[in-house]
């Protein structure tokens, strides 16, 4: 392959493959069972044969497939251990490596980019990729000064190849719902939609990580890398060594996953104060923990713009909804656009409903698990549950939505993680609005004094 597929009528065919596939499966499933297999190692097979057809398609279309991949594979901590097993494996693989790119392909990539001169920029360049994402991949090279640098070329193809996957996957609903019950995912489709189109820009991205390096230079905990070049369809940063956050939820050590949320949050909310802008991909492949502790944040392609920072009534109705006031948080709520129009809606509901969200800020200290996470989403997926019921009478303005969906990817990653950190006391030093107010300190009232007599040896 030396491109991506740019034909819709492939790419087409080859995304249509996916629910065909499954279908195909279920059915030898239904034989199997017939015959008189156990249904749970026809169910298990079943399952692991769709994870597998599910990378295969996805990996090789990359695109706007394999950016679809990746948004789900943080979510995979949600689901049931039983389904989450065949899974994990093949979506995880999404979030660090793809089928390459032959070398033919980048090197005229870098001569379109760079000029015909390209490799005077550097002493050594190896031409098989160390990573590979959703648009481009990424080589290891050293730079003319010496420097390691890590240089991303996007695939050929990669826009036409965006624009006719997210008109295409919204189709594919049902296949998406067997690796995630519950999710809808034309509105994760169409927001996608919005903002992916930015990562084919290099320049735009260059402009946001030099903008996020800037902001947390000589920062103890967080590290951006520096850009030395960029061009539309190429980008050259410093290398940056460490172990993924991948590995880390595979085998790390607990403190290594304790320090990795912590530090994933700390970004979270900091950025946008920092830089006003939110690194909005948060899947582990983007992420390195350093030798030193530091977090090593990767690919700016999908940030999110907040000037000012968070919205300080996000902070301040997380607050009021911790403290119970649930007449203020529905009256927050409908100020913002979250409750539908005239929707007569329960205040005391609605804050039952917004609560256990916020179990990992109640306390000091608080693990996320995969439990945890599935247990939040039984509840609001589920149609017999009151949550669900309410939840249709609420709203998502579309100021929100990217924030939401960023938020609710580095909870997926943090559950991945199980960490265990002292979440709120981020918040409480980085959102606006959710620290409790100061209250003024009253001036004392001014007391008219006598004046004191001068001292004898002063009357002299």
């Amino acid at each position: 392959m030396t491109e991506i597929p740019r034909g819709a009528v492939a790419r087409t065919a080859r995304l249509a493959s996916l629910p065909l596939g499954l279908a195909g499966r279920a059915a030898l499933g239904l034989g199997k069972r017939v015959t008189g297999m156990a249904a749970e190692v026809v169910s298990a097979d079943v399952q692991r044969r769709t994870a597998e057809h599910l990378f295969s398609v996805l990996g090789q279309l990359k695109g706007g497939a394999m950016k679809m991949g990746q948004a789900l594979s943080v979510f995979e901590a949600a689901l049931p251990e039983e389904l989450a097993g065949p899974y994990r494996a093949a979506l995880t693989k999404l979030q660090e490596a793809a089928p390459p790119l032959p070398a033919a392909s980048v090197h005229k990539v870098l001569s379109e980019s760079l000029g015909p001169d390209w490799r005077d920029l550097f002493t050594e360049f190896d031409d098989k990729p160390a990573a590979a994402a959703s648009i481009g991949q990424v080589h290891r090279a050293v730079w003319s000064d010496g420097r390691p640098v890590a240089v991303k070329v996007q695939y050929p193809g990669a826009g036409e190849a965006l624009r006719s996957d997210l008109n295409q996957l919204a189709r594919f609903a049902g296949l998406f719902k067997a690796i995630q019950p519950g999710l809808d995912v034309k509105p994760l489709v169409a927001e996608i939609r919005d903002r992916v189109t930015e990562e084919l820009d290099y320049e735009l991205e260059a402009r946001s990580q030099t903008a996020f390096a800037e902001a947390f230079a000589g920062d103890p905990d967080i590290f951006v890398p520096p850009v030395l070049a960029t061009s539309p369809r190429v980008l050259v940063t410093e290398w940056v060594d460490g172990t993924p956050l991948s590995t880390i939820i595979a085998s790390g050590t607990e403190e290594q996953r304790n320090r990795a949320g912590h530090l994933m949050a700390l970004l979270h909310f900091s950025a946008p104060a920092r830089a006003e802008m939110l690194h909005a991909d948060p899947h582990p492949g983007n992420y390195r923990l350093l030798s030193d502790g530091r977090l090593g944040v990767l690919d700016f392609g999908a940030v999110a713009r907040l000037p000012g920072g968070h919205p300080e009534i996000i902070g301040r109705l997380t607050r009021l909804a911790l403290a119970g006031d649930a007449e203020a948080v529905l009256e927050g709520l409908r100020q913002e656009g979250f409750i539908k129009g005239d929707a007569k809606v329960d205040a005391v509901a609605v804050l039952g409903y917004i609560r256990p969200m916020l179990d990992p800020l109640a306390e000091d200290e608080f693990q996320f698990t995969r439990a945890w996470l599935r247990s939040e989403a039984t509840r609001l997926a589920n149609p017999k549950s009151p949550a669900y019921a309410l939840s249709r009478q609420l709203n998502l303005p579309p100021s929100y939505m990217l924030v939401h969906r960023v938020t609710l990817g580095s909870i997926g990653v943090l559950c991945q993680l199980e960490a265990r950190a002292a979440y709120r006391s981020i918040l409480t030093d980085w959102l606006p609005g959710f620290a409790e107010p100061v209250a003024a300190v009253p001036a004392k009232k001014a007391t008219r004094r006598k004046k004191a007599a001068p001292a004898a040896d002063e009357a002299e």
